[in-house]
């Protein structure tokens, strides 16, 4: 059992990420708290975030490859929910329909969520924090 510093909370050495350079073999921090971090540093830190994920989808080729199949097979598993995100985009592209701010904060960088993948230009515009609460809160 490891006590994690950020939540407090004691749990199993499986509910944290290993790191050979720790004492003990992994980092201080469970999973769940670690993966809270990182998306609210990918959250404040858009632009930086998306220039890093394409200088790196270009130069290593590898990395383009592995990211093209799962891209694919994500494709091949929901064809529902492909189809509804290629009519939104399509339909930005060709000025039928415009992003708005996040419903919940107003921040401007938006995810197009849809509550039913049959009505694919029915969207709720939100940030991608609240995006991700509103899928937590589903789950």
């Amino acid at each position: 059992m490891k006590k994690c510093y950020r939540c407090g909370a004691e749990k199993p050495y499986t509910e944290f990420y290993k790191h050979k350079a720790m004492a003990d073999g992994h980092i201080g921090k469970c999973k769940y708290c670690t993966k809270i971090d990182v998306r609210k540093n990918r959250a404040d830190k858009v632009e930086y975030y998306r220039q890093y994920d394409v200088k790196r989808y270009q130069s290593d080729p590898s990395v383009r490859k592995r990211i093209n199949a799962s891209s694919r097979r994500w494709r091949e598993k929901n064809p529902d929910k492909y189809n509804a995100h290629n009519a939104v985009s399509n339909a930005i592209r060709d000025g039928r329909l415009s992003k708005e701010p996040c419903e919940v904060c107003g921040a401007k960088y938006v995810h197009g969520h849809h509550d039913d993948y049959s009505k694919p230009l029915e969207v709720r515009w939100l940030c991608p924090i609240h995006h991700r609460e509103h899928h937590d809160q589903q789950a």
